[in-house]
């Protein structure tokens, strides 16, 4: 391989030669590379028996499940992961929070929704997010309320509304991604919008939206007629 590619691993099982992510990055911008290979332009090389790509990976779900920017401390006990890495990392995460930070991302329908989760697309497992709203439906965090199997996560509405009202949240949008690329609710997906609303409904904090999401675009299920009116 010449030494200005990547090896990168798609989700069918097949390796394609790309331009090297530092080429990329120059030519098109963030846009033309997906989260980890961010990261791993961060970390630079891979350590003793884990290569880059996998180190990235393993990593970028200990941050997708943090509640806030990791620690040095917590990145430093991935395995693999020196100080100087996780000093990086974490310096990275948090300038992009202190310039960058989400300030008034007004939620006015599924595409905004979408906007706001875009970027987990790339993950090998479900993430199902949920997205709390103030009363004029500006964003005050999205988080990752669990981390499923390749094709399926489990989630309980308890789970989905403790954040919503720590936040002290008017509302609430989930969304998660199919990781087949596959756009078509299951059954799952439809049952867990009707919970999803009955218990914000109770709670007073109501279920704007359920986005189903993947590589090739969304769907949202109110849209739909899943759940039924927003």
């Amino acid at each position: 391989m010449a030494a200005t590619t990547l090896l990168y691993e798609t989700y069918g099982g097949k390796y394609d030669e790309r331009p090297d992510i530092r080429e990329r990055l120059a030519a098109s911008g963030t846009p033309s590379v997906a989260d980890f290979e961010l990261v791993a332009a961060i970390l630079g090389t891979g350590s003793r028996g884990k290569d880059v790509r996998a180190l990235a990976e393993e990593l970028l779900a200990t941050v997708d499940c943090s509640a806030g920017v990791p620690s040095v401390r917590e990145l430093s006990a991935i395995p693999g992961v020196g100080s100087a890495q996780a000093c990086r990392i974490a310096a990275a995460l948090e300038l992009g929070k202190r310039f960058f930070g989400v300030r008034e991302r007004r939620v006015g329908g599924p595409e905004d929704a979408w906007q706001l989760v875009r970027h987990f697309d790339d993950r090998k497992q479900e993430r199902f997010l949920c997205c709390t709203l103030n009363g004029a439906h500006d964003l005050i965090a999205v988080r990752v309320v669990t981390v499923g199997l390749v094709n399926r996560t489990i989630v309980h509405p308890r789970e989905v509304f403790c954040e919503a009202v720590s936040d002290r949240a008017c509302a609430v949008l989930v969304a998660h991604n199919h990781p087949s690329g596959r756009l078509e609710p299951s059954p799952e997906d439809k049952d867990i919008t009707e919970r999803l609303k009955s218990a914000g409904d109770i709670l007073g904090i109501p279920l704007l939206d359920h986005i189903v999401f993947s590589r090739d675009g969304y769907i949202s299920l109110m849209e739909r007629g899943s759940g039924g009116s927003p």
